[in-house]
């Protein structure tokens, strides 16, 4: 008679592969699928401030809209793209704040008023947000960091397209501020002012100083510098 040890020793094996497979991260792409679905956002409203409204929404998939004016001016959100990298950052830093589920950010101490900031997390029906003047949160700092560097970046991008538009000679003066923003780290994802660089480069239209300046901030962001 064979011996038994054989076929136990192979639905143990069977069995430790189930386990490990029931408790492994789901494949890249399942979370990826998961987290497209789910949007996080942002909203500041900051009376007798500039802007004294802004509210940023990003989706797991890159996309989203910005809304950046004065409390008595219309809404008027308009379309953005974000890098994945900077999208994985926001998400990341959300799921360490448990998706704004529960969680306490205000500093509750006598502080001067900076805005009324507000984090939503949302996702099917699941629905979660926290809202805080100040708070000493880590990973809630970062994450507003990079939400108010969005901020600055989509209100260059909105003045660089405008002067490039109708304004041709206050176009430096915006660059100057661009690159104000490039060396205080102000500005999360770079290459989106990228089109609009190499096209002002390339127009004849602008005056040199300018076009020398887009060429250099251009192959500064290629950089990465």
């Amino acid at each position: 008679m064979k011996s038994a040890a054989p076929l136990r020793w192979f639905r143990f094996l069977v069995f430790l592969a189930f386990a490990i497979a029931a408790i492994a991260p789901l494949p890249a792409a399942q979370r990826d699928g998961a987290a497209s679905n789910a949007t996080v956002t942002f909203r500041k409203v900051f009376k007798s401030s500039y802007p004294e409204y802004v509210e940023i929404r990003v989706s797991g998939s890159g996309t989203g809209t910005f809304d950046i004016r004065q409390l008595d001016e219309p809404s008027d959100p308009r379309a953005m793209r974000l890098n994945a990298s900077v999208v994985q950052d926001i998400f990341e830093l959300a799921a360490k704040l448990h998706n704004f589920d529960g969680i306490e950010l205000e500093m509750h101490r006598r502080i001067a008023n900076l805005g009324e900031k507000t984090f939503a997390y949302e996702r099917g029906g699941e629905s979660h947000r926290v809202t805080f003047n100040y708070t000493l949160n880590h990973e809630a700092a970062q994450l507003l960091s990079i939400f108010e560097g969005l901020s600055r970046q989509q209100t260059d991008l909105s003045d660089l397209e405008r002067t490039m538009r109708y304004d041709p000679l206050g176009v430096n003066d915006v660059l100057i501020q661009v690159q104000k923003d490039l060396d205080n780290k102000q500005i999360p994802d770079p290459p989106q002012f990228l089109p609009l660089l190499d096209r002002l480069a390339a127009d004849t239209h602008y005056i040199d100083i300018a076009r020398d300046r887009a060429r250099k901030l251009a192959v500064r962001i290629r950089s990465g510098a």
